[in-house]
């Protein structure tokens, strides 16, 4: 079956995130979604707010920049959060936008280095281990948690859209999201090139691809929907987004389920004028037309 989720962008107040997460509970979503963008909110406090207000609704952080963040730490977040909400939290690391990362004097000269030495640092510490490594950004020195999560209970997905972040997400992540601006088309190239790194280094386990699905519903969803896409530079991409009622929703997430997505995490435009509206839609009309 596929997972169906939606976003809560952070260029809505922090304050607001409260109120949604407990509606997505109420609602039935299966997760709820935030971003760490700069210079808007920070993941992990959000996420761990949400999970404390909520009961049953999975949370994922899609995704934490690298370069803002050093390994240990964001181990010893993770595993914090994988141990007071067991099955509950999902975290995924990225390049950042590497503007962002300029900004605050942190942008890698080799953002596939930094991401590579940072995703096989942080799951060894999140399966137990105890870590040395001195490699070009990931140095650690006999590192281990002492509170490390249940073994085999911590996925670290990768964000992901070239094809060297595409086949490293393959060979060292758990799972891979992908951004709106990836249609079904490019969801499958995906596939192939995250299957290239598995194959690379012998990996036989499932690994989860998420992607995000740029969505709007109301009277003015078709104008909303082509400015943001416009905005971003994508409105000449074919097969993004889906703008309308439940039933065009839903049909364009299982266009993305059968290119090979797992989970499928609708994104409200940023005018959004109703965000506890888009979550109750995502959850009670779109959900039940989703196999």
């Amino acid at each position: 079956m596929t997972t169906l989720g939606a976003v809560f962008r952070p260029q809505l107040p922090p304050e607001r995130l409260r109120a949604i997460a407990r509606l997505a509970d109420e609602a039935g979503l299966e997760e709820l979604w935030l971003w760490e963008d700069c210079f808007l909110e920070g993941g992990i406090s959000a996420a761990a707010a949400a999970l404390a207000w909520t009961e049953r609704v999975r949370v994922g952080v899609g995704l934490l920049p690298v370069p803002l963040r050093n390994v240990a730490l964001t181990a010893m977040e993770a595993a914090t959060l994988h141990r007071m909400f067991p099955g509950r939290a999902t975290l995924a690391v990225g390049h950042g936008v590497q503007d962002w990362m300029g900004q605050v004097g942190v942008r890698a000269a080799s953002p596939l280095t930094l991401l590579r030495e940072h995703l096989l640092a942080l799951r060894a510490l999140l399966g137990g281990e105890r870590v040395t490594a001195d490699g070009r950004y990931v140095k650690l020195d006999d590192v281990a948690l002492d509170w490390p999560p249940p073994s085999g209970s911590a996925e670290v997905l990768a964000g992901a859209t070239g094809p060297r972040t595409l086949r490293l997400s393959g060979e060292a992540a758990d799972g891979t999201v992908l951004t709106a601006e990836t249609p079904p088309e490019g969801v499958r190239r995906a596939r192939r090139l995250i299957d290239e790194g598995r194959e690379s280094v012998g990996r036989t386990a499932p690994h989860k691809v998420v992607v995000y699905l740029l969505a709007a519903t109301g009277p003015d969803a078709q104008a909303r929907l082509r400015a943001e896409l416009e905005a971003e530079g994508s409105g000449s991409v074919p097969d993004l987004g889906a703008a309308g009622d439940a039933d065009t929703v839903a049909k364009a997430v299982q266009r993305l389920a059968d290119a090979g997505a797992d989970t499928v995490i609708l994104q409200p435009t940023a005018d959004e004028p109703d965000p506890e509206g888009f979550v109750r839609f995502v959850a009670r009309d779109v959900r039940p037309l989703v196999p």
